[in-house]
């Protein structure tokens, strides 16, 4: 199972529950609980203050989760860079297109050409003041970097 397909088949289980509510076309809401009806101390109000507040607190408890749940799948996620690799004294470097950063790069660099333009696949590391790019893959490579 991958693990696009497992976070949809947590989301759809999440929303199953959560917007399961039962079917009252005919009656309406306070019939369905006739002791709201029937209250002279005021109490009734308190239950239906108390239930609203729960349901505040637990949509705020699953907002929670899932803010956190995706900020830690967003810094974990692979990034991509693309740019003109280049041999260096350490191995190879690379100069990101976008954030001209230079990186040096570290991890799978089997298939990564000197003086090739690449979009490498990995993540960015920082070591003290040198950047470095711990390639996993190579995504894509255009041939020999424009003069």
């Amino acid at each position: 199972m991958t693990r696009r397909s497992l976070w949809r088949e947590i989301l759809i289980a999440v929303l199953s529950v959560a917007l399961v509510t039962p079917a009252a076309a005919d009656n309406p809401r306070l019939a369905l609980r006739p002791h709201l009806l029937n209250s002279n101390s005021g109490s009734g109000l308190k239950k239906v203050g108390d239930e609203i507040t729960i349901g505040i607190v637990v949509a705020s408890v699953a907002v929670g989760v899932l803010v956190a749940i995706l900020i830690i799948h967003y810094r974990s996620k692979k990034r991509a860079i693309t740019g003109c690799v280049r041999p260096a004294a350490g191995g190879m470097s690379l100069t990101d297109e976008k954030d001209k950063q230079d990186y040096a790069l570290s991890g799978d660099t089997a298939g990564v050409k000197a003086g090739d333009r690449m979009t490498l696949e990995g993540k960015r590391r920082h070591t003290g003041k040198t950047l470095v790019f711990e390639t996993q893959k190579v995504f894509r490579d255009f041939g020999a970097c424009p003069p």
